[in-house]
């Protein structure tokens, strides 16, 4: 390809395709679907899940605590209700995709359904894993949902209950796809040793993960507790982030359940959105190398000033792991995993890191709100160290995410066939010129 050529003809097109800001503005144009005040612009109607973040009071966005509900119910009822002795993200799953809490009886059935789709097809992995791994998970995972199309007998239905048998059977295969996929890569790519277990039909999805991970299969209780309680967490997010909304747009075009979920997983990929936990671990963890664990404030506040002067770490201006599109005073899913971070970082003897943590996150709230704005962590904010304290690479991380959002996905995409069966289409404004048509030979 002739690079040179590319640039200059790509430099010229530019007075083609600059649009200014004012025109969105003049033409009433929701730049992103967001408002003027930074709130997304309602483009559909919802009962699988509501993120609750500010409240207008007498026409005025006001700002409230964070609040987090699955069907009605809050995430953090969900979590506390579980308590440490049992697993709940089965149970959110159902509660995302049947709309109530089940019985005994049906979280049984529906778990012995999750655990006996565990397992991949015969030779899936040798054929569509192993023998082309990829150097992203994400890339790695989009492709074998795909490939996963041409195990399916019927594939292009895509009428509710079998959109959602089948989803059934991707959220349950997701966690092994995701591992078997890591495990390919470092094998290939770092030429470490592959260690591939079968998944175990008895363990809940939060072991099997620590499990299909571990090169020995060994993990403790309270790390599966934590995982457990993150993929919770990241079950749902409302129908307007960017990938359950994708998932939406593409499965209204009546494609299957495949190609929509691998469009989900292509916008969970990017860094302003699942993406985001890498790099809010990845600055953390130059901030400790730079300034130690037992910075003081004013160190804290220096190394603050150099990321907002593009100084320090990756030169963007950005803070990771604080601010949000939706939350105002704070992140309900953020508060309740400090809390099990504060647990499992007593266990392991990581309280130091911990309370770094909390410390910094107090400091870089007090230097970033300003006139009279308060500023919330977001649940990428912790989600670096949990994975840490687990043992679970970083390649991992955003993978996990889709191995939780999946059961999120699979609710809207079914509620959308169910209440409206329209394409989704928005319409763009055309802002260009009328150009007359120039003969070849006349350019």
């Amino acid at each position: 390809m002739n690079n040179f050529f590319i640039a200059q003809t790509f430099g010229k097109s530019s007075n083609y395709t600059d649009i200014p800001n004012t025109l969105f503005k003049e033409h009433d144009v929701k730049k992103g679907l967001r408002n003027e005040d930074g709130t997304g612009v309602i483009v559909g109607l919802t009962r699988v899940s509501d993120v609750v973040g500010y409240e207008y009071v007498e026409g005025k966005k006001t700002n409230v605590p964070g609040k987090l509900y699955y069907r009605g119910i809050e995430i953090s009822d969900l979590v506390n209700g579980k308590g440490n002795d049992r697993y709940g993200f089965e149970e959110t799953c159902f509660l995302l995709l049947f709309g109530y809490l089940p019985t005994d009886r049906e979280l049984k059935e529906f778990t012995a359904i999750l655990q006996k789709h565990y397992l991949l097809p015969n030779e899936f992995f040798e054929r569509n894993m192993l023998r082309t791994p990829s150097c992203n998970l994400m890339n790695s995972l989009q492709k074998s949902i795909l490939a996963l199309y041409d195990y399916d007998n019927d594939p292009d239905n895509t009428e509710p209950y079998q959109t959602l048998l089948k989803g059934i059977n991707l959220l349950a295969k997701l966690p092994t796809l995701a591992v078997y996929a890591y495990q390919s890569k470092i094998h290939y790519y770092d030429r470490e040793s592959l260690v591939i277990h079968y998944p175990k039909p008895e363990y809940s999805v939060a072991e099997n993960i620590l499990y299909l991970l571990r090169h020995d299969g060994m993990f403790t209780k309270q790390e599966a507790n934590l995982l457990d309680v993150m993929l919770m967490i990241h079950g749902d997010h409302g129908g307007g982030n960017n990938s359950t909304f994708t998932n939406v747009v593409i499965s209204s075009t009546g494609t299957d359940i495949y190609s929509a979920i691998s469009g989900s997983i292509g916008s969970l990929k990017g860094p302003k959105h699942g993406g985001a936990n890498i790099r809010c671990s990845e600055m953390i963890s130059a901030i400790e190398k730079e300034i130690g664990f037992k910075a003081t404030e004013n160190q804290m506040k220096a190394v603050i000033e150099r990321i907002l002067a593009k100084d320090f770490y990756d030169n963007s201006g950005l803070v990771y792991g604080l601010g949000h599109a939706v939350y105002t005073m704070s992140d309900p899913r953020a508060n309740l995993l400090k809390a099990c971070c504060e647990k499992l970082a007593k266990q392991k003897d990581r309280v130091e890191e911990y309370e770094f943590l909390t410390k910094f996150e107090s400091v870089a709230k007090a230097c970033l709100a300003g006139n009279g704005k308060t500023l919330s962590n977001n649940v990428d904010f912790y989600s670096g160290f949990a994975y840490n304290m687990l043992q679970i690479p970083e390649d991992m991380y955003t993978p996990l995410f889709v191995c939780a959002r999946m059961a999120g996905w699979l609710a809207h995409n079914i509620e959308n066939k169910m209440y409206d069966g329209r394409i989704m289409r928005p319409a763009t404004k055309y802002v260009g010129n009328a150009n007359p048509y120039i003969k070849r030979e006349e350019r």
